[in-house]
């Protein structure tokens, strides 16, 4: 069964930077695409970037210029670079596929709180 761990969150003030982490277990890693989701307070949740197998990511014009994912396939590992943060990225965090493997897959997630 897939799983994925995410990690790195934390409160930081606009314009400020954090980078979030997934670990993913259960899947052939290396062969499928991958994505950040965010779901912040009160709203659904949302793909904020993605990176296929052979590394070609692509982002919500929200975050395009301001995050970067990236992956590595010997540690099952993907990324979010996040930098000037502003309060309207506020929301927890999660990794799943591209597309999601499932409606039982979704870790827990990572809160990153923008806010001065």
């Amino acid at each position: 069964q897939v799983q994925f761990v995410d990690s790195g969150g934390g409160l930081v003030q606009p314009g400020g930077s954090l980078r979030l982490s997934c670990a993913a277990s259960g899947t052939r890693f290396s062969l499928y695409a991958m994505a950040w989701y965010r779901q912040p307070p009160g709203k659904q949740r949302e793909l904020v970037a993605s990176i296929t197998d052979g590394r070609t990511s692509n982002y919500a014009d929200s975050v395009k210029g301001r995050f970067t994912i990236s992956r590595d396939n010997t540690e099952n590992t993907i990324y979010l670079q996040m930098s000037s943060l502003k309060p309207e990225d506020t929301a927890v965090y999660f990794c799943n596929g591209n597309p999601a493997y499932g409606s039982n897959s979704w870790g827990q997630g990572t809160q990153v709180t923008v806010s001065s």
